[in-house]
């Protein structure tokens, strides 16, 4: 084996940066989805909290694979459709664009609930106060609810995003040149399986580990103000 793997280093770098983009892509609009439907399920509102259960509970019933290839073949009829409307007939969603939404979708059902338990999390007391104090309902929870609930759900969501990431390998069913489909074409041309996965394994594995290191970080500055050091 060579340094260059074979000659598909430059491939496997171009595909660590696309699932990056890829993970951090779904990451943004999963916190979206994620925040509006704990919003939905804690609210007082009957009609809401059934679209926030529905969302959650459909969307975790379903393998994100299946997501992935719902969202991805499943629209090629109404993009098709759109298209025709622009002077676009062959307009179609890529890849890369169905990854996002197939994996943010799955991620916001699951820090939905993330968020629903750090918003429950908060003392009842806080808002009562801001109440007393005048605050309106949106400034409340903008400026005492939000705060305190990404420090409570940081931990959780940082679990999530672990699993987001090796969700990505999902992706190369459809053909976005991931880490694990860079890896598959290295295999099917020089024949070296275990090689290019191993290779494909320590990528994640520093993902990972880069990962867990800015959640330290993340939680260490949440939670400044609320730990106290000892005497």
């Amino acid at each position: 084996m060579t340094l260059d793997l074979y000659g598909f280093g430059p491939a496997l770098a171009a595909g660590t940066l696309m699932t990056i983009k890829l993970a951090l892509s779904a990451l943004s609009l999963g916190l979206v989805l994620g925040l509006l439907g704990a919003l939905a399920k804690t609210s007082p509102l009957r009609p809401l909290q059934w679209l926030g259960d529905a969302y959650s509970t459909i969307v975790r019933g379903v393998p994100e694979l299946l997501w992935v290839l719902l969202i991805y073949f499943g629209t090629v009829n109404g993009m098709h459709a759109l298209g025709a409307l622009f002077g676009r007939p062959d307009l179609e969603l890529s890849p890369f664009a169905a990854g996002t939404i197939a994996l943010g979708l799955c991620f916001g059902s699951y820090a939905t609930e993330v968020f629903r338990g750090a918003i429950l999390a908060i003392p009842k007391g806080h808002r009562e106060a801001g109440l007393a104090l005048g605050l309106s309902k949106t400034r409340i929870l903008w400026r005492l609810v939000l705060p305190q609930m990404w420090r409570i759900a940081l931990p959780g969501l940082g679990n999530l995003f672990m699993i987001l990431m090796k969700d990505t390998a999902l992706v190369s069913v459809v053909g976005l040149g991931e880490i694990m489909r860079s890896a598959q074409i290295a295999v099917s041309v020089t024949k070296q399986p275990f090689t290019f996965f191993m290779v494909a394994a320590l990528i994640y594995l520093s993902l990972t580990i880069i990962a867990m290191i800015g959640l330290h970080f993340l939680e260490k500055r949440a939670s400044r103000g609320f730990v106290r050091g000892s005497r």
